[in-house]
């Protein structure tokens, strides 16, 4: 009896210690709640899981970009987003598949197995990354952890083909403390296949995947212990259509612009406005598009020389304009033509076939009056035509050896200001035409000159950037 009252003693106790869906009920029979036991039992995740402490552990990467995030030219950082997968081989997470019910593989959290210490040593920030908390494990003790990973890496970025630049930036994954002795790095796939693999990348942004490189290399800090390194080379092209459409048309239209400004009449104060206008227009567009423009502080792109050589080229326009009608702007007191312009204008409009038709104003302004009504009659006022004057008026001829009587002669003395005034005018009329035509052939030079500059400049930039665009 006291036998009997021992066990059902023993077996209140049992009951009383079992909670109610405690493990040794609600599991019992669970096979990944076993196998994750077995597993667990005893494992250390501080160690290297090798049985041979000789034995390197081999860790398999791969990398896929999903997309680029951002391209910061100033800081010189690139932010990515990446699929980043990595694998080994941990001996002590090994079962047998016929123990648990032919399980092959179970995930287990990623805390509680040994994980390799494979960084990127370009990481300059904490992006936002998803917490992945678990990884895979088969039953020969292949782990696999697979995890999305927000990239913020230092990149060397070369600016100066903006837009049509073409970046190429490195990630650098190693052991941060394991030698090669300890812990190897190798690929997943074949280059070939890691080089051409763009099925997850997002197509749809400013900036265009081209391949991704890869490239192994072992090296030693102190010529002792030696480190296993893959680098992954993203290589990246810009879309240049928002930029062309934003930024180099309308400075396109404003040079067209100007060039057609010059077919205003240099003599006109239109043509100086109209420059001052488009001078003044170009400046607030520059004023625009300065925070569109990368900047760094090693450089400059050569769109921004091509904006700031446009600015100068409207400067020098202006300069010219301002130039020209000075020189054709009618004064009274203005000075003839020197004989060694008129030779030179003589010489260049001789040697422009276009300029042909154009009366190259080259006579000396003489003192006698041509092809004027003044000079006329300045010639018939002889002595015969004054005597004859007066004897129609009533008044009797006066003899040439006598003095002239004060009223005729205050009319000849009017009459002679109004012929030396008339003739004084015309003269002046006569430098200002030629000074006129003076202007007018040299602002078809200056503008010839300036016209061949702007095309040779705009031919050795479209040529830079087509060559940049299909490279």
């Amino acid at each position: 009896f006291s036998t009997v009252r021992k066990k059902l003693v023993l077996y209140c106790f049992l009951k009383m210690l079992k909670k109610p869906g405690g493990s040794s009920g609600r599991f019992a029979n669970a096979t990944l709640v076993r196998l994750s036991e077995f597993l667990s039992g005893g494992y250390k995740k501080g160690v290297r899981p090798v049985k041979d402490w000789r034995t390197s552990t081999i860790v398999a990467i791969d990398l896929m970009v999903y997309s680029i995030l951002n391209v910061d030219e100033k800081n010189q950082v690139l932010t990515t987003y990446v699929w980043y997968r990595q694998s080994w081989t941990d001996e002590f997470l090994v079962w047998n598949p016929e123990d648990f019910d032919e399980v092959k593989q179970v995930s287990i959290p990623t805390a509680n197995v040994w994980v390799p210490d494979i960084l990127i040593n370009e990481f300059v920030d904490v992006g936002k990354s998803p917490d992945i908390p678990y990884v895979y494990v088969t039953h020969d003790g292949l782990v696999r952890n697979y995890k999305p990973i927000q990239v913020v890496t230092a990149c060397t970025l070369n600016i100066y083909n903006f837009p049509f630049d073409v970046q190429k930036c490195s990630l650098t994954f190693q052991s941060w403390l394991h030698t090669i002795d300890d812990i190897n790095i190798t690929l997943m796939r074949t280059p070939e296949e890691l080089k051409e693999d763009k099925s997850v990348f997002m197509n749809q942004g400013e900036w265009e995947l081209l391949h991704i490189l890869s490239n192994y290399k072992i090296f030693s800090v102190d010529n002792d212990d030696y480190y296993a390194e893959m680098k992954f080379h993203v290589v990246i092209r810009r879309r240049p259509l928002f930029y062309t459409v934003n930024l180099l048309l309308p400075s396109i239209f404003l040079m067209v612009m100007d060039i057609v400004g010059f077919y205003l009449p240099p003599d006109s104060g239109e043509r100086v406005s109209f420059k001052i206008t488009l001078l003044l227009g170009y400046s607030v567009f520059l004023i625009i598009v300065s925070d569109t423009l990368p900047a760094t502080a090693i450089g400059t792109p050569l769109i921004g020389v091509y904006f700031v050589v446009c600015m100068a080229l409207l400067v020098i326009s202006l300069t010219e304009t301002v130039l020209i009608v000075r020189l054709v702007h009618k004064q009274d007191l203005q000075t003839p033509v020197p004989h060694w312009v008129k030779v030179i204008l003589f010489i260049c409009t001789y040697l422009n076939e276009k300029l042909q038709n154009v009366p190259l104003p080259l006579s000396h302004p003489a003192a006698q009056c041509t092809h004027h009504h003044t000079c006329e009659i300045g010639r018939r006022l002889s002595q015969h035509d004054r005597e004859a004057g007066l004897i129609r008026m009533g008044l009797p001829p006066v003899p040439s050896r006598d003095p002239t009587p004060p009223v005729m002669d205050n009319i000849l003395q009017e009459v002679t200001a109004i012929r030396h005034f008339l003739e004084k005018r015309d003269r002046a009329r006569e430098v200002a035409k030629e000074w006129l035509q003076v202007g007018y052939v040299l602002d078809v030079l200056l503008f010839r000159v300036y016209l061949v500059a702007m095309v040779a400049y705009s031919i050795t930039l479209g040529t830079l950037w087509s060559v940049w665009q299909v490279a």
